[in-house]
């Protein structure tokens, strides 16, 4: 469960960033009152923590998932 909340998260950053560099628009700081503000550090933080989080996914092993395991689900 917690990698697929990771997922997410690093999915709205990315998005974000690429509004940023195609549009100069920042989407989190746009609805969260500006990129000054404490709302949209908190999601940029956790954002942040998420990619931490992240990064042993990238050494893992590729292992087939089976019926009945909690990654199936």
């Amino acid at each position: 469960m917690i990698k697929k909340i990771c997922l997410v998260l690093l999915i709205i950053g990315g998005l974000n960033w690429g509004l940023v560099g195609l549009f100069r628009f920042d989407c989190v700081g746009w609805l969260l009152g500006g990129t000054a503000s404490i709302f949209s550090r908190i999601v940029f933080t956790i954002v942040g923590l998420a990619a931490i989080v992240a990064i042993p996914m990238l050494f893992e092993k590729d292992r087939p998932e089976q019926p009945g395991s909690p990654e199936s689900e």
